[in-house]
């Protein structure tokens, strides 16, 4: 009973885990979307426009080419970090589907056990 125990905490804390992930997964898809929009309104920009920058509750005039360099840097760092949850997310995926195989063979051993022998 305590390794059926066992195993089913850690099948919940694995479903868990990949809840976060995918929660993680999402956000990161969000912020890429919202990066991407921006990086297409720079390409709409002319040398006249100028772009502010917010910092605190003021907004402060900033240089086009390091707008545009900071938007290529957070959508490369984005996509990084896309990568490695996708990773994170199949190989705890995987991870899951073990231990709830695991999970079936316990469950599966302790109602032989309790048929074989049944209580007084």
């Amino acid at each position: 009973m305590e390794a059926l125990q066992e195993a089913s905490a850690g099948y919940q804390k694995l479903q868990t885990d990949l809840a976060i992930l995918v929660d993680k997964r999402a956000r990161l898809e969000a912020q890429l979307s919202e990066n991407e929009m921006v990086k297409k309104e720079f390409a709409n920009l002319t040398a006249n426009n100028t772009i502010y920058k917010s910092i605190g509750p003021v907004l402060v005039p900033q240089d086009q080419n390091e707008a545009k360099g900071n938007v290529e840097t957070r959508l490369e760092f984005i996509r990084g970090e896309m990568k490695r949850v996708e990773s994170l997310i199949k190989e705890t995926e995987q991870q899951t589907e073990k231990k709830r195989t695991e999970l079936v063979v316990i469950q599966t051993n302790v109602r032989q056990s309790q048929l074989q022998n049944p209580p007084a």
